[in-house]
């Protein structure tokens, strides 16, 4: 499947030769003249953006402000000069990149296809974590220990993928309780401990190494 790139520009020149570059080199192109096509152009789920800074209108640095609590794909500015001041707000806004016009072709594509790169680690760091000889698929939603399955129950594994994806992270019983069971579930924070002790007995049958600790006093975090 083709990846999926967004170029925002207020010139359609510019626009018209990327979209012609890039689908030669195998992408499906998304195109826009401002913010408001931005807008729902993002709602097709691109896997990178280019977005020019000085769009009519919306700038892209609003444009990305409004965007970036929505979507997490690469965000590569477009500009025709850049200060250090103008780095420190395109960060600030969630940017992840800045390409200078006029630009090499080439190194555009390097720069782009290196940030998807980038992203797919991210993506697959997000959905396995290796914890020694323990192994959380968060997509397959299980635990593996040498490449045997570790079966937890659906409340089990919430709290196991709370903790682990918080490392040393303190979490008390209700606030546990909170996340996993919701604020308006009848029962009480006392559940928390017997799952716990159920996915300590589960990992026990085959390692002796403690994954979740127990903070007394306090509460639980999973041990770095």
């Amino acid at each position: 499947m083709c990846e999926k790139i967004l170029i925002a520009d207020d010139e359609r020149d510019i626009i018209s030769m990327l979209t012609n570059f890039f689908e030669s080199k195998g992408f499906f192109v998304l195109s826009a003249l401002n913010g408001y096509e931005v807008f729902k152009q993002v709602e097709k789920h691109p896997d990178i953006i280019l977005l020019d800074i000085n769009m009519p209108g919306i700038d892209g640095l609003e444009i990305c402000r409004r965007i970036r609590d929505h979507i997490s794909c690469p965000v590569l500015f477009l500009t025709a000069r850049i200060e250090d001041e103008d780095k420190v707000k395109g960060f600030a806004v969630g940017g992840d990149d800045y390409i200078v016009k006029p630009f090499s072709l080439i190194e555009l594509e390097a720069r782009v296809r290196a940030h998807l790169r980038r992203e797919a680690r991210h993506n697959f760091e997000a959905q396995v974590k290796f914890s020694g000889d323990l192994t959380i698929d968060y997509s397959e939603r299980c635990l593996f220990f040498d490449g045997k399955r570790v079966a937890l129950a659906k409340k089990e594994f919430d709290i196991v993928e709370l903790l682990s994806q918080n490392l040393g992270q303190v979490f008390d019983k209700e606030r546990i309780y909170e996340r996993i069971w919701g604020y308006d579930s009848e029962g009480d924070s006392s559940v928390v401990a017997e799952h716990i002790r159920r996915i300590r007995a589960k990992i026990a049958a085959y390692t002796d190494h403690i994954y979740i600790e127990t903070v007394w006093g306090c509460g639980y975090k999973w041990v770095k």
